[in-house]
């Protein structure tokens, strides 16, 4: 891999290799790089988690985390997106992880840098390494891809995560369906559209997301507890899923809005199992770009890591 920037760039061998490597991890298989490499994250879109895991994946594998805020930047001064992006190539960056608002943002870059580009969310296009975790998180439960059925249920128009799942799980030879709001279809994924009932009784795992309200505009939605009623997984939809059936959701999680607040933490729920996950998968990604970039040797951490693992 040159950089992470779509699951629609990935096939299902290279899929299910960040994968097991993320399990691998995650056994504690690893040891920290043996050299002084520096992570350039550079987040202009709010962020709890992919943020948090990120600077964690990276203080793991013995990087050190070049934090970026727009705020006290020479972005103030007029300096370009890519000007700052290659400042950080110049300094000795090894990676550049991004979030930005405008979709694409992350491969303008990754074209015109000679480090990898990591897509942490663009706008309404993709958010990968959170679809890597989440696809960890499945086969984690399942040990397959072939033969579920999964939903991806909410906002579907507004979200990069529906949007980077929807892609991979087709690859791994999953069944995906959609369900939410008329207006919320998204004419651009061609998968088939059910109800959250049909979706609750008959899939595998339900993936829920939040009303992207900030991509919005004056849309706001609707009253949350009628959106519940008609769109979310109440606790008698819950009743209703099969026994080995799962709840995933990439979080920030409106309580009582997508979910009723006592599922969250129920025992079907695997949601913070993914947040976990997440540092994991994001070890693997920035792991295997540094490998394949030749920024790091392969067989001097392969050795390291197999020390570790006996």
């Amino acid at each position: 891999m040159d950089h992470f920037l779509s699951m629609k760039d990935l096939s299902e061998h290279e899929i299910l290799r960040l994968i097991k490597e993320a399990e691998a991890i995650k056994a504690k298989k690893h040891e920290p790089f043996g050299k002084q490499l520096f992570a350039g994250n550079l987040f202009f879109e709010p962020s709890t988690r992919t943020k948090m895991s990120f600077t964690i994946a990276e203080r793991k594998l013995g990087m050190e985390s070049l934090d970026f805020t727009g705020e006290f930047s020479s972005l103030q001064k007029g300096e370009s997106l890519y000007d700052t992006a290659r400042t950080f190539e110049a300094l000795g960056a090894s990676v550049l992880v991004i979030r930005h608002p405008l979709e694409n943002m992350a491969a303008k870059l990754a074209a015109d840098l000679s480090i990898p580009v990591i897509n942490a969310g663009d706008g309404k296009g993709e958010h990968p390494t959170q679809s890597l975790l989440d696809l960890m998180t499945i086969y984690q439960e399942f040990n397959r891809f072939s033969g579920l059925r999964i939903a991806i249920a909410g906002d579907i128009k507004h979200s990069r995560v529906a949007r980077s799942n929807a892609f991979a799980l087709r690859t791994l030879g999953a069944e995906v369906c959609l369900s939410c709001k008329p207006e919320w279809e998204d004419s651009s994924l061609p998968y088939s559209y059910v109800s959250i009932d049909e979706a609750a009784e008959t899939c595998d795992a339900i993936m829920l997301l939040r009303i992207q309200h900030e991509r919005h505009g004056e849309d706001k939605g609707m009253d949350p507890t009628d959106y519940l009623q008609q769109f979310g997984l109440t606790i008698e939809r819950e009743r209703k899923m099969q026994p080995h059936a799962v709840i995933l959701h990439p979080a920030p999680v409106n309580r009582g809005v997508e979910i009723e607040d006592e599922l969250v933490e129920s025992p079907k729920s695997r949601i913070f199992k993914q947040m976990e996950n997440g540092v994991f998968a994001r070890m693997a990604v920035i792991k295997h770009l540094l490998i394949d970039r030749g920024i790091i040797d392969a067989v001097n951490v392969d050795q390291r890591d197999a020390i570790v693992s006996r």
